[in-house]
């Protein structure tokens, strides 16, 4: 068909908005919004046919580019879906799955008026990190802490308040750089500090902090590599080591301990990774993330020393980087949690996904099995597998899981492209051909979603 033909061939708006299908996509959004899709569908086809890219028009073709640009819209809008990537601190997907009790602690200040800078007890404006600051001191042994909206505030923070102009001695084996390019080189001169390079990639020693102190070193930084780990012929002092230097010369020793582990995971079979209270014994600060391996809400928690958490209390910074009302409930929540190790293991969702054991892991996949078998047209088959931690986190470890194999007509990637589309998106791992649900990183909450989802799906594949 010549372009002129095609040309003529495009509907009105009018055409288009007064038709039935219209009628459906007003059911979903506003008529304004539907006007808006019809307009740049129009506008897009007619281009595209100027420009030699379209040569025929299918009867449909309005109609899908539109249900597509609904369906976009629906998918990008912020949403729970279900994580079946077997990654269980997955930082595209919102990391941490917070506990019932912290999810019921935000429903409870959400909607009220609070004592977030009310002090009760006195009847006077209080410090919205008092409470939390406790908190953090009973579980830790800290003398006090504050709260910030992430990890990279945290340390900026830190840096920015006790080391503006003064030189920060660290290691290059821990120059690191995390996600969206935070780089600890470019964090320390952008908040003021002198980068002090020490030892080389592979070996720092502690003379090597002692020689580099002078008159115009503020502190040593010490940061944990908690996304890699350097095997080999590696060697770096340990934070009791680096305070006996720091001290001598009665210098601050702060640690960027990323992760926040709060109970050791090694009985688990995770490995050792340095708990927040073991670092504590010897950092005057440390610094971590509230939606790691805390299980908590997105926060950067900074806690040590009163002397450096009051320094930090009196930056502007501060301000701009404080956290809100339902962040602070609910890792005030999560904190408490803490106050019974074996009952945080199983409440807090992220350290029971890390411990579950493998045939827990199997009993669910073989739960999951039985209902996608027995309520969907898919074929269900079941695999040993392995998990990851993510979030930067014990990036060594591989857990031991299990897999379900959704075996389907369609090629693996519309399979995964419409489990994503579904009403509750299903993310998925895609190796070798096939479409996984990983179960360590499922709830059981999620069961059902996941068989209306699939049930949607395969209606789609059907057509």
């Amino acid at each position: 068909m010549d372009q002129r033909s095609m040309l003529r061939k495009l509907p009105s708006m009018n055409d288009l908005l007064n038709s039935d299908i219209a009628k459906n996509w007003e059911q979903q959004v506003d008529q304004s919004v539907v006007k808006e899709m019809i307009e740049q569908v129009i506008q897009d086809t007619r281009k595209a046919i100027l420009a030699g890219d379209i040569d025929e028009l299918a009867d449909n073709f309005f109609e899908s580019k539109v249900d597509k640009m609904l369906a976009d819209r629906r998918v990008s809008a912020l949403q729970p879906v279900v994580n079946a990537t077997g990654v269980v601190l997955h930082t595209n997907l919102g990391r941490a799955k917070l506990a019932k009790e912290a999810e019921d602690a935000i429903d409870s200040v959400a909607s009220h008026a609070t004592n977030l800078e009310y002090d009760i007890t006195i009847g006077q404006r209080g410090d919205r990190y008092k409470y939390v600051g406790k908190l953090v001191s009973e579980l830790t042994g800290a003398d006090d802490a504050i709260v910030v909206n992430n990890n990279a505030a945290a340390v900026m923070l830190v840096l920015s308040s006790l080391f503006n102009q003064k030189e920060l001695i660290i290691s290059r084996g821990q120059l690191v750089e995390i996600g969206g390019s935070f780089r600890i080189p470019d964090i320390i001169t952008s908040t003021g500090g002198i980068l002090k390079e020490v030892g080389t990639t592979n070996k720092t020693h502690l003379k090597d902090y002692e020689n580099a102190i002078s008159e115009e070193t503020g502190g040593i930084l010490r940061v944990h590599t908690s996304n890699y780990k350097l095997i080999g012929f590696s060697e770096t002092p340990t934070s009791k080591e680096l305070a006996t230097v720091a001290h001598k010369y009665h210098l601050p020793l702060v640690n960027d301990l990323g992760s926040g582990l709060m109970i050791d995971l090694e009985k688990y079979g995770l490995g050792h990774e340095p708990t927040i209270q073991e670092e504590l014994e010897d950092c005057d600060l440390v610094m971590f993330s509230g939606d790691k391996l805390l299980g908590g809400p997105q926060a950067g928690i900074i806690a040590g020393k009163q002397e450096y958490i009051d320094k930090l209390k009196h930056n502007q910074l501060l301000r701009a980087l404080r956290v809100d009302k339902m962040t602070l409930s609910a890792l005030i929540a999560t904190l408490k949690l803490y106050r019974d190790p074996e009952s945080a293991i199983t409440k807090v969702p992220v350290l029971r996904e890390l411990t579950m054991k493998e045939e827990q892991v199997l009993q669910k996949a073989k739960t999951l099995q039985d209902l996608i078998e027995k309520n969907t047209d898919f074929h269900a088959t079941i695999e040993k597998g392995t998990s990851m931690v993510g979030g930067g986190s014990f990036p060594d470890v591989q857990l031991p899981t299990y897999l379900i194999d959704l075996e389907s007509d369609s090629s693996e990637t519309k399979l995964n492209r419409y489990l994503e589309y579904a009403t509750t998106p299903i993310i998925t791992r895609v190796s070798h051909g096939k479409v996984y649900l990983d179960l360590r990183s499922i709830d059981e909450s999620d069961f059902d979603k996941i068989i209306v989802s699939l049930n949607e799906v395969q209606n789609k594949i059907s057509k």
